[in-house]
């Protein structure tokens, strides 16, 4: 895909303080593939998910506290991250659920922060799932949501990994309801149709957000 949008560096420009674009959609919403529109388009984007995943092996304090959260069990005996176990402990258990998502966050946080140092372009994007549920929408710039019909969410996740119709729900029912998440966000990408589509409603909001932070730039310059 070609560069269409100009994410001027900071030498390009007077310095300013990086806006961060907060990045969210429930599962099956297709907010990853939206994640690689966006680098494609020139916007560095963190991906709390997947840092998330590497964090729970490699940072020792955070291992540490999700054993005192879970248990022994929490880790295999190569000390590597047990995700079946963990799963079946905090599926039903919402209370757990939070819990976890807390201990979880400030290491994602700090890694992400070390990250945002080492940028330069004038907005970044942080992907989270859960953006709204631990309000991290208050550490944002601006919001956006990639959203979609349950029925279709759902169908996705199914033919994508294998998941029931009752696992899927309950992952769903753990998240924000969608009306919830369309009135707290700044933009929308709505992803019921085709991927060519999925890329242009993707370029057409980048235009809109860069729009937004520039005059944003150019207001506290004034």
């Amino acid at each position: 895909m070609d560069n269409k949008l100009e994410n001027e560096p900071e030498t390009d420009r007077q310095k300013t303080e990086t806006k961060v674009i907060g990045l969210t959609g429930g599962i099956g919403s297709g907010k990853t593939t939206v994640a690689k529109i966006i680098g494609e388009n020139g916007f560095p984007v963190y991906y709390s998910d997947s840092r998330a995943k590497d964090l729970v092996n490699e940072d020792p304090e955070l291992k540490t506290r999700i054993t005192g959260l879970l248990g022994e069990e929490a880790y295999d005996e190569s000390g590597l991250y047990n995700r079946k176990y963990v799963s079946g402990k905090v599926f039903e258990d919402t209370e757990l659920l939070a819990r976890l998502n807390e201990t979880v966050h400030p290491a994602v946080r700090k890694d992400f922060l070390k990250w945002l140092a080492l940028q330069k372009q004038e907005m970044v994007f942080k992907e989270t799932a859960l953006l709204f549920e631990i309000n991290l929408e208050k550490e944002c710039f601006r919001t956006l949501l990639v959203t979609a019909d349950d029925n279709l969410r759902m169908k996705r996740v199914m033919d994508r990994v294998g998941k029931t119709y009752r696992q899927v729900e309950a992952i769903m029912d753990n998240q924000m309801p969608e009306k919830e998440k369309i009135r707290k966000a700044d933009y929308i990408i709505c992803n019921n149709t085709s991927l060519e589509n999925l890329e242009s409603e993707t370029e057409e909001v980048l235009k809109k957000i860069l729009e937004d932070v520039r005059e944003d730039e150019s207001q506290a310059q004034s």
